[in-house]
């Protein structure tokens, strides 16, 4: 159970040489355990009634989004946002809490490309460096497009 729309899909360590860094992929479930346990300074415990899991299962995804989030601030890696496995609280599976529906409320998978977006099949991409947008392609990752204009990778608006 994710109660929370993640909008910020990727961060890049800044680059005078304009190089793409490798990426890590960190999934909407394993950035929702960082924020109830960081953010919302839930214990475990808590955190995993939130989230609908037990809470060996809260504490393996904690301990894998630490694990990557550490690997990429160390060696200047990339994170990208988006897949795993998880569901959004409304009864029909879309939007947090108390908001409206925001499409694609289930997702698994965690495979590049792989579901867990919460614009659903329409939208746009945006690049990361320009800011140029271009219609989103069902089926095809944002981050696997490039630029246009200039070549960058883009995310989801």
């Amino acid at each position: 159970m994710v109660d929370f729309e993640h909008s910020a899909r990727q961060f890049r360590p800044l680059s005078s040489e304009g190089e793409i860094s490798e990426e890590i992929l960190l999934t909407i479930d394993e950035l929702e355990a960082m924020r109830l346990s960081f953010l919302e300074n839930l214990s475990q415990g808590e955190a995993a009634v939130r989230m609908e899991v037990h809470q060996s299962t809260f504490q393996r995804a904690l301990k894998k989004a630490l694990e990557k989030v550490t690997e990429a601030l160390v060696y200047g890696k990339a994170i990208r946002i988006e897949g795993g496995d998880y569901r959004m609280p409304r009864g029909d599976g879309t939007g947090p809490s108390g908001q409206g529906p925001v499409g694609g409320g289930r997702s698994r998978g965690q495979g590049r490309g792989q579901g867990g977006r919460f614009g659903g099949p329409d939208g746009n991409c945006v690049c990361t460096a320009c800011g140029h947008e271009t219609p989103h392609t069902p089926g095809v990752s944002c981050s696997q497009v490039k630029c246009e204009k200039c070549g960058s990778p883009m995310v989801r608006k």
